[in-house]
């Protein structure tokens, strides 16, 4: 489909790129809200909290494109852009999305899904830089990088499991506590009907995500957009564009919950699954620029515990104090990268 995208769209004039931005921005948002209102409906249905939700199914869907794009880098050959995707994933969700949702409206925290998910989403963290160096040669880190092996992958993907059957076992632990509060009995047939709508939503979303972004990369070419700036914002942020939409949505509707649950999902998907995927199909694993030891790991770390400071601090709602904190270590980031 890219590749179709790429042939067809330079081909069109400014003024049908433009046109087709428009409608896909539309359409974006309109997955978006179906993707929402079908994950409050499943929350409600099997009385699973919103934060649980989307910190599962919606988080699944919305990394599939940083997953994609890892794999396929990997067996293409490019393991170190397979990686950078997934850690500047984590490093876009958490200090971009998550700090332009608590600016935009102080988030609430659901304290029962954010203390479970929410050390697994700073374990994961540590867990792929521990993974990543290289103990036998720890003298040339800063010099030659490491590397995540391919059994480190597989290890992934079976946490990726087990975090998965975790998260069902819960799920259904709050579900026997809280169905007496229904005022319907649950509907499995109901749930795995709004399970299909709304993969059909995340498809919408990812599709028109992909077009979107290479609409608005030929538009950046064309108005004479440095392309050193395209590469640090439109193609870095194309893949957590699904993310954003989501939780924007998710705060305009007043479900703050599903917001906080989409990141804290997607931070652990992006080590377990996208890193994991990517160096499991990878016999030589997942090469680590040196870089990464000094500027992009340093940064993951500090984002995953300033978010997890905040959530102890904030107890009901992430604020806009720790939203600002969120973002500024972002645009310090892409500071550093510009200049390192």
């Amino acid at each position: 489909m890219e590749s179709f995208l790429h042939a067809f769209l330079p081909e069109q004039s400014t003024v049908i790129l433009f046109v087709i931005l428009a409608v896909m921005l539309f359409i974006l948002a309109k997955g978006a809200d179906s993707l929402v209102d079908k994950a409050v409906e499943i929350s409600h249905t099997a009385g699973i909290p919103k934060a649980l939700i989307g910190a599962t199914v919606v988080s699944l869907g919305t990394t599939l494109p940083e997953a994609s794009v890892s794999v396929m880098a990997a067996v293409d050959g490019n393991p170190g852009l397979a990686l950078g995707n997934a850690v500047g994933s984590i490093i876009c969700d958490t200090g971009l999305i998550l700090g332009i949702g608590a600016l935009i409206k102080p988030l609430p925290l659901d304290r029962r899904v954010v203390n479970r998910q929410g050390w697994i989403q700073l374990g994961s963290g540590v867990l792929l830089i521990l993974f990543c160096i290289p103990f036998s040669n720890l003298n040339r880190i800063f010099d030659v990088g490491g590397n995540l092996p391919q059994f480190g992958g597989f290890i992934f993907l079976l946490l990726l499991a087990v975090y998965f059957y975790w998260s069902y076992r819960a799920a259904m632990k709050t579900e026997n506590k809280e169905v007496a509060d229904h005022e319907k009995p649950l509907s499995w047939k109901t749930v795995l009907k709004d399970l299909l709508i709304m993969g059909v939503a995340i498809a919408v979303v990812i599709l028109s995500s992909k077009v979107l972004i290479i609409c608005a990369e030929e538009l950046a070419y064309r108005l004479n957009v440095p392309e050193s700036v395209i590469a640090a914002s439109l193609v870095a942020f194309g893949t957590s564009l699904p993310e954003l939409v989501t939780v924007l949505s998710s705060i305009r509707k007043g479900q703050g919950e599903l917001a906080i649950g989409n990141i804290i999902g997607a931070d652990i998907l992006n080590v377990l699954f996208v890193a994991g995927a990517a160096a499991a199909v990878t016999p030589a694993g997942l090469s680590v620029p040196k870089d990464f030891f000094t500027i992009h790991f340093p940064v993951m770390i500090l984002l995953l515990i300033v978010f997890r400071v905040g959530i102890v601090v904030c107890k009901t709602q992430l604020n806009r104090i720790f939203g600002g904190i969120l973002l500024g270590i972002y645009l310090g980031f892409l500071v550093a990268n510009y200049l390192i």
